[in-house]
């Protein structure tokens, strides 16, 4: 047998049994659209950690949030500078990645998460001090639950 070819062989092998292993490291990442201000810098920021957790991101400036925070069917009172939908779910404000991502695991009966306000400590408002703050598992009809706690109270 062919030396060269028993060796790429092997290669081959070791880098399938790899890709293998490594599993959702392949995977598609997953889209999220975000309606921000062209002059928000921290839906800018917030933005910039969402890409360093692994999301792909599809940004649209429009001229009034509110008018795709209507749109979208997020309640008013849970408003915040920026909206976005991933996996058929909405997301508002400052929600951290890692929450983005344990509810596309989960996959709840919800429309989305949100973090209303513009909390400092927040992914996107980073700041020596950090607020305590609540991401909420929100329905359409503005119910919601306290999903993941942040800070203390």
């Amino acid at each position: 047998m062919n030396r060269q070819f028993v060796v790429d062989r092997r290669r081959f092998l070791a880098a399938s049994v790899a890709m293998l292993l490594a599993g959702p490291a392949f995977a598609a990442r997953d889209v999220i659209e975000v309606f921000k201000s062209s002059t928000c810098g921290c839906c800018t920021k917030w933005i910039g950690h969402l890409r360093a957790n692994g999301f792909e991101v599809q940004a649209h400036d429009v001229d009034d949030i509110t008018v795709s925070r209507a749109r979208l069917g997020v309640p008013a009172a849970l408003g915040s500078c920026h909206t976005g939908s991933v996996g058929g779910y909405l997301v508002e404000g400052h929600v951290p990645a890692r929450d983005i991502q344990r509810l596309l695991r989960e996959r709840p009966d919800a429309a989305g998460l949100a973090v209303p306000g513009m909390p400092r400590g927040s992914p996107g408002m980073e700041a020596d001090v950090r607020d305590p703050y609540d991401v909420l598992l929100f329905q359409l009809n503005g119910h919601y639950t306290v999903y993941q706690r942040y800070g203390a109270r």
